[in-house]
Formats: C-alpha cells, structure tokens, sequence
C-alpha cells in the first residue's frame, strides 16, 4: 500500500463562507436594474445576491435575463393566482421559502399585497426615475416622469431609492443621486441619463444594506 502524501503534499482545499444578503427582486418589463443589480452582485465585495426574480408579466425580458443566469425565476399574476389576496399569499410563501431577507421592486408595476408588505415592512425598496417626493405617485412611471420634469420646469432630476409602503412613492426615501436637465432635452434623452444613474444608484444602496449601513 502506498504511503500517505505528506502534509505539505496534499491538496489545499480553502472554503470561504460568506454570508450573503438574499435579494428578491420584482419587475415587469425589461429590467435593466435587476440586470445591472446582478452584475453588482457578482463582484467578490458585493455582499448580497439575487436569489430570485419575479414579474407580473410572462414575456418580461427579466424572466429571461434571469433564466440564462441560472437565477429562479416566477411569473406571478392574477392570471396564475386568481385574486389579488391569493397573489399576496403566493408571493410571501415564495420569498419566505426562499429565505429573502431584501426586496427590490424596479420597474415592478403593480402594488404589493398587504401581507408582503406587512411581512417584509421596512425590507422593501423601490427606484424611482426622479428626486422624489417630486413627481410621483400614480401614474408617474416611465416616461410620463421625464415629461413632467420638462412640462414644470425643472433644472435637476434624478433617480431616488425609497421604502416601499401600500401608496405610491410614498414611503422614506433611502438614497438619491441628482441629474442636470440639460437645454433642448427630450424626455427620451433625459429617461436614458436617468436610467444610467439609477444602474449605479441602486446597486450601491444594496450593497450598503448588505453591509449593515442601510
């Protein structure tokens, strides 16, 4: 029989665990953000990870960004869960089975279920696409936000990351990062600095969550 390697011969296996953040994060439609907050979350420091994705609409380019990552991935609506309130029921059970600890609604268009909201209060945030409390509310989503900016007259915009509560941008705003509204802008030069911002904006916030400075 062979003699055992010597110690210093033997392969070195080196497990570092790492406790993560568990991201859930909501859309409807392209999810830009969800793809940017991914990326954020790839980098060695990031702290947090997405761990799943949900959108109310089955041909969300999100569902499919998520599914070529390997992340979960759910279309979850009344149209696969019947009512509202069992929509509610349905979403808490699939994050709390998941263990998410943050959720993240970006461009996510429909409100949240009194029991999620309840369940996970203060542990959801949203972007929104200007420096609120300006421009928000219903209705202020997209480019209606961008041609709102331009109809009032306004000099800065921004992106803004806050709580989400059962009204509409309503709840604390968390973080902000202004953008200059240039001569002769368009709402669709404007929405695409916004977007660029709100890419770097939002990652940041989680990652500061992730390390307990949230």
């Amino acid at each position: 029989m062979a003699a055992a390697p010597a110690v210093e011969d033997r392969p070195k296996v080196w497990r570092l665990v790492v406790a993560q953040l568990k991201v859930a994060v909501l859309v409807s439609h392209t999810g830009s953000n969800s793809r940017a907050l991914h990326e954020a979350s790839l980098r060695d420091d990031a702290g947090f990870g997405i761990c799943l994705v949900v959108s109310n609409n089955s041909g969300a380019r999100a569902l499919e960004y998520a599914r070529e990552q390997g992340i979960p991935s759910r279309h979850m609506s009344v149209r696969t869960h019947g009512t509202p309130e069992e929509l509610d029921a349905a979403l808490l059970d699939e994050l709390v089975t998941r263990g998410v600890d943050l959720v993240v609604t970006a461009g996510y268009m429909k409100k949240l279920g009194p029991r999620t909201l309840a369940a996970y209060e203060n542990r959801i945030i949203n972007i929104h696409p200007s420096l609120l409390p300006r421009h928000g509310g219903p209705g202020m989503y997209g480019m209606a936000v961008h041609e709102a900016v331009l109809a009032t007259g306004d000099e800065v915009t921004g992106a803004s990351v806050h709580h989400v509560t059962a009204e509409y941008d309503a709840g604390e705003v968390i973080a902000r990062r202004e953008v200059p509204v240039m001569a002769g802008d368009t709402a669709e030069g404007l929405a695409a600095r916004v977007l660029a911002v709100e890419h770097q904006l939002l990652p940041e916030v989680v990652r500061r969550i992730a390390a307990g400075k949230g």
